[in-house]
């Protein structure tokens, strides 16, 4: 038996990601698979990957506005059927794998609930202008001076 802390994701009833954020234990669907990262033979013969599939479509805790969101910094890992699949195998434990494949999962959560800052136009200033022409005159000095006019 292992000596360090496990956590049963799967025996929860809702599983609070971070503060506030708190997703049904429905929404999310995990598997495990043989990893090919580290491990030695031990990749060959244990199961420590994790896929996770999160079900955007179903999910309450985003709003439709977040869930727009969520797809979009989802890219490529959205299916079809609407779910999102983080997989996780960086580290040699199961229980390692599932811990970081629900943190990337949090802060996927936590970017989406985020509102972007709208942007305000705004115009140069005379003197920015005044600068730009400035530069743009004396690097036309420079391209002039260089150029070959006379008879060598």
């Amino acid at each position: 038996m292992a000596d360090y802390p496990t956590r049963q994701w799967d025996q929860m009833a809702d599983i609070e990601i971070a503060p506030g954020i708190v997703i049904d234990d429905g929404d999310v669907e995990e598997r495990f698979v043989r990893a090919s990262g580290p491990g030695g033979q031990n990749v060959n013969k244990v199961e420590s990957a994790v896929q996770l599939r999160f079900d955007l479509v179903r999910t309450a805790a985003l709003d439709a506005e977040a869930k727009g969101r969520f797809a979009r910094l989802a890219g490529q890992r959205l299916g079809q059927d609407g779910t999102v699949l983080i997989i996780a195998q960086k580290f040699r434990s199961q229980d390692r794998n599932r811990a970081d494949a629900f943190a990337r999962l949090a802060e996927m959560i936590a970017a989406a609930r985020v509102a972007p800052r709208r942007r305000i136009k705004t115009r140069p200033t005379l003197a920015s202008k005044k600068r730009r022409i400035e530069a743009k005159v004396r690097r036309s000095g420079v391209k002039r001076m260089r150029s070959t006019r006379g008879d060598d």
